[in-house]
C-alpha cells in the first residue's frame, strides 16, 4: 500500500526549494562577499580620517 502524503505541505516544501534556489542564484549573481564588504569598509574609514586629517581648524 502506498505512503499517505499531505498535498499541501509537499506544495509548501516545492515551494521553499524554489525559493531557496532563486535566492542562492540572487545572491551568486549580484552579492558580496564577506571580505569584500569589509575591504570596502575599511577603504572607507581610512578615506573619511584622511580627510578629517587634512581638515583646517578654525576659530
Amino acid at each position: 500500500m502506498a505512503e499517505v502524503v499531505n498535498l499541501r505541505m509537499v506544495k509548501k516544501q516545492v515551494a521553499r526549494k524554489a525559493a531557496r534556489s532563486a535566492a542562492d542564484a540572487n545572491a551568486a549573481k549580484h552579492g558580496r562577499t564577506k571580505a569584500e564588504r569589509d575591504l570596502e569598509k575599511a577603504r572607507a574609514e581610512k578615506t573619511a580620517r584622511a580627510l578629517d586629517g587634512h581638515k583646517r581648524e578654525t576659530e
